[in-house]
């Protein structure tokens, strides 16, 4: 069950439990770099940390628009369009017009991208492989139950915040 009572932003309890969080990834960024392992791909592929993203979320979930693409990648549009340029001129991706509205334009990626993709995605695997199994079985189970309970909330939260005024 969801507690919402007397617990948001400014709760004391919240701000403690984010500073033991932040304690605690720092103590195992002593011990292993907690860098992104997708970051870590860009120079094997000759990409920036930019284009690599752009890449894993065409990959993930399909052709995206710009605006959407955009906002996955965390930069502007005016920014998402140079950085497509610079991905369609290596061959990693093209534009696709919609049928049924030509102004969208959509961003897709080619069999270099798709091949791109598959071995940053091999990659990640692989590392969450290795993290996870420094867990026993019940402790995986726990922290997934934990991140889908946080996936779920951002959902509701996001799903809300469209819905108002």
């Amino acid at each position: 069950m969801r507690n919402t009572s007397a617990s948001g932003p400014s709760d004391p309890r919240i701000a403690s439990d984010a500073r033991r969080l932040r304690e605690l990834l720092v103590e195992i960024a002593r011990r292993r770099s907690l860098r992104d392992p997708v970051a870590s791909m860009c120079e094997e592929a000759q990409l920036t940390p930019h284009q690599i993203h752009a890449v894993m979320w065409l990959g993930q979930d399909g052709p995206l628009t710009m605006g959407e693409l955009a906002r996955r990648v965390g930069i502007t549009e005016k920014t998402i369009t140079g950085l497509v340029d610079r991905l369609e001129q290596q061959g990693y991706l093209g534009r696709e017009r919609a049928q049924d509205d030509r102004r969208v334009v959509r961003a897709r990626l080619t069999g270099k991208g798709a091949e791109v993709f598959r071995d940053l995605d091999a990659h990640i695997q692989e590392k969450l492989t290795r993290l996870l199994g420094l867990l026993d079985p019940a402790d995986r189970k726990a922290l997934q139950r934990l991140l889908e309970k946080l996936a779920r909330r951002l959902s509701e939260e996001a799903t809300s915040e469209v819905k108002k005024p």
